[in-house]
């Protein structure tokens, strides 16, 4: 059975570390901040093996150089940007598969945020680190890549089992739930999660990890096609691809 950790790194990013106990393995999904990891390894008694690079943005890879030179680890990371990523060993794009012990990892490409952010899915784990391409009822801001290559990331993600659980890169759940009841605002589940969100940040308690299937029933992102989202921006016979653009604008002038 897989061992997960998450924890809170910088400001609001989300530190990650998964632990394979038949093989001693650890990996650290994305290296925010070099002294969290180090801080939350230590309180588990593991070693850092691996860091699993989503993209370049250094909140994502700040803390690459000094965890590899405390450890000793290996940094895998996105094909498409492989010169950004300080200490990189290995380069993996889509198709490729990341084994760690007894699980595989499948990459996927989803450009959009990045020219080269990849994401991170597990079939026998259930799980998938998306880093900054797929939030709780959002996802990352269009800046080397456009809607059209956004979408076409997504619409991945949006194929994967509901039970699937999500691990992203940051804790922006409580303005993201805000912002799609301003496009969906007649939905009963995506209100239920709403105040859900809101409860638990009052309480100081983090929104994930979440499964896809809450997603898929309140993220806005990954309904395009929904026609009441599509009837509230007067889209109506517009395609999915300029529905979510259209989205993604709002959430960024929100």
């Amino acid at each position: 059975m897989l061992q997960i950790e998450q924890f809170t790194c910088l400001s609001d990013n989300f530190g990650v570390l998964i632990h394979d106990p038949e093989s001693g393995r650890t990996a650290s999904i994305d290296a925010p901040e070099a002294a969290a990891i180090v801080d939350r390894l230590d309180a588990k008694g593991w070693t850092l093996t691996d860091i699993m690079t989503t993209h370049h943005h250094h909140d994502h890879v700040g803390g690459n150089l000094e965890l590899k030179e405390r450890y000793g680890c290996r940094i895998t990371g996105p094909k498409g940007e492989a010169d950004k990523i300080p200490g990189i060993d290995e380069a993996v794009g889509e198709g490729d598969v990341f084994s760690f012990g007894p699980f595989d990892f499948e990459v996927f490409e989803t450009p959009g945020h990045t020219a080269g952010h990849i994401v991170y899915y597990s079939p026998k784990a259930g799980l998938l680190f998306a880093g900054d391409t797929l939030f709780s009822m959002g996802c990352g801001r269009l800046f080397e890549r456009g809607a059209p290559e956004m979408w076409s990331g997504l619409k991945k993600l949006k194929a994967l089992p509901a039970e699937t659980m999500l691990y992203c890169g940051h804790e922006y759940t409580l303005s993201n739930a805000r912002f799609a009841l301003s496009v969906d605002p007649d939905n009963h589940a995506l209100q239920a999660r709403a105040a859900t969100v809101e409860r638990l940040r009052s309480e100081g308690k983090p929104t994930l990890p979440v499964p896809l299937a809450t997603e898929y029933k309140t993220s806005p992102f990954l309904r395009p096609d929904d026609p009441a989202i599509r009837t509230h921006l007067g889209m109506a016979d517009a395609s999915d691809e300029d529905v979510f653009a259209e989205i993604r604008k709002r959430k960024d002038n929100f």
